[in-house]
């Protein structure tokens, strides 16, 4: 373990050594094609790739039972976005890519599942007035917090808190809904609401509830439509200071000190009879979920030279049903999550940013908790337009002996 995290640190380091690329902190990066002479009618392109190497030396027996490599590879996202306006009204986005491609689930000639392009985001919006839009389709303007609403270009930490993304799988595609929503903003404050629907295949497509047993998320499919096929969500943040763009509703993990950005927020998700419970007899009855939220943000210069913090805080409250709990990632229960990172001041144009995290959640299901703490670095070869981030993480589930994992990624992005 020692050697290869000297390793890891080594290839770390010699990987930034003379870089001259400028700071790019702002998420407004791609290649823009106009459609006419001033630019009003054009569309624009993005595309990022994350590879991880990453180090876990208490990973589990495969399903032949043989033990597994302690360093696996892995390319952790693919994506491409592109969107369009013709004029300021209308605007359509279209976003497509893979995650989590690894040795474990690519296939011989590139046709298994894993290995398949899918639509994350297919959306049209209308632009009511200059501050509100109302759109359809296949979107991310999620309720509950800002780190469900959270870009993958511009993560602070390594990845997203998991269990803020609360409803991938079990409501939604991939943190999407299908359905309509309205955005916008009065004054400073900002808002994202939806109603949706609900999908019937999910992560539970083959679960039933047990007599006086836990909750299976499996309303649409077990109660119908009807009853359990309707979303609904919202999320509401007041800028106090820098106001943030939601032409997108990716939010900003980090600026590293390109704006200074003070913002509180509430939001909720709620999925009337989205669970399903089974009485003593096993005749069946609908539990609703419900999530609620409430956050901080904040992002600044601080010192000279480039130095900046960027910190925020969640505290998240989950009920997906009775003793619910699945894969040791969605629990009734509650969440709280902290992080807090610093650019360090330098005149140069590599920037680094070393950070903490740390969460604890409170789980109904096992009446105790779990605990995670990460401490890890950004090395900024040229904004999130390019970076290499070495993150240690840690994780602690009951009585369960606790879990550590290294990881090194490279980005980039254009």
């Amino acid at each position: 373990m020692r050697k290869l995290t000297l390793l890891l640190v080594g290839l770390f380091i010699l990987s930034f050594q003379n870089s001259n690329a400028q700071g790019a902190p702002d998420y407004q990066g791609g290649m823009k094609v106009k459609l006419n002479e001033d630019g009003s009618k054009y569309f624009r392109i993005i595309s990022w790739a994350q590879i991880w190497a990453q180090h876990n030396s208490d990973r589990p027996l495969d399903a032949n039972g043989n033990e597994q490599s302690d360093l696996n590879f892995s390319l952790r996202r693919a994506r491409v976005l592109m969107y369009a306006q013709l004029n300021k009204r209308f605007l359509i986005l279209t976003h497509f890519g893979l995650n989590s491609l690894n040795g474990d689930n690519l296939s011989p000639t590139g046709k298994g599942d894993s290995s398949q392009l899918f639509f994350h985001d297919v959306w049209g919006q209308f632009t009511i007035t200059d501050n509100h839009a109302i759109g359809g389709g296949l979107h991310y303007w999620n309720g509950i917090s800002r780190a469900n609403n959270q870009s993958t270009l511009n993560m602070m930490t390594l990845d997203n808190q998991r269990q803020a993304w609360a409803t991938i799988g079990l409501s939604d595609q991939f943190a999407r809904h299908m359905g309509v929503y309205l955005k916008g903003k009065f004054g400073k404050l900002q808002y994202r609401v939806s109603i949706n629907d609900a999908v019937t295949n999910n992560l539970q497509e083959a679960a039933t509830p047990t007599p006086d047993g836990a909750a299976v998320y499996a309303g649409r499919r077990l109660l119908g439509s009807k009853d359990a096929g309707r979303t609904y969500s919202g999320y509401f943040d007041y800028n106090f200071l820098d106001q943030e763009s939601n032409f997108l509703p990716y939010k900003v993990g980090t600026y590293l000190g390109g704006k200074k950005v003070f913002n509180v927020g509430a939001g909720f998700f709620f999925h009337p009879k989205g669970s399903v419970i089974a009485n003593s007899a096993g005749e069946l009855a609908g539990e609703d979920v419900s999530i609620f939220a409430v956050d901080a943000f904040y992002d600044a210069p601080m010192g000279g030279k480039g130095g900046a913090i960027t910190a925020y805080a969640l505290a998240q409250f989950s009920d997906y049903g009775r003793n619910y709990t699945l894969g040791r990632t969605y629990e009734t229960g509650s969440l709280l999550h902290g992080h807090v990172g610093y650019v360090l001041p330098t005149e140069k144009s590599t920037k680094f940013q070393p950070y903490i995290q740390f969460d604890s959640r409170q789980i109904d299901a096992i009446d105790d908790n779990a605990t995670s703490f990460g401490i890890g670095v950004n090395t900024y070869l040229s904004g999130h337009h390019s970076k290499l981030t070495l993150e240690y993480f840690n994780t602690k589930y009951g009585n369960a002996d606790a879990v550590g994992t290294l990881t090194l990624q490279a980005m980039i992005y254009l």
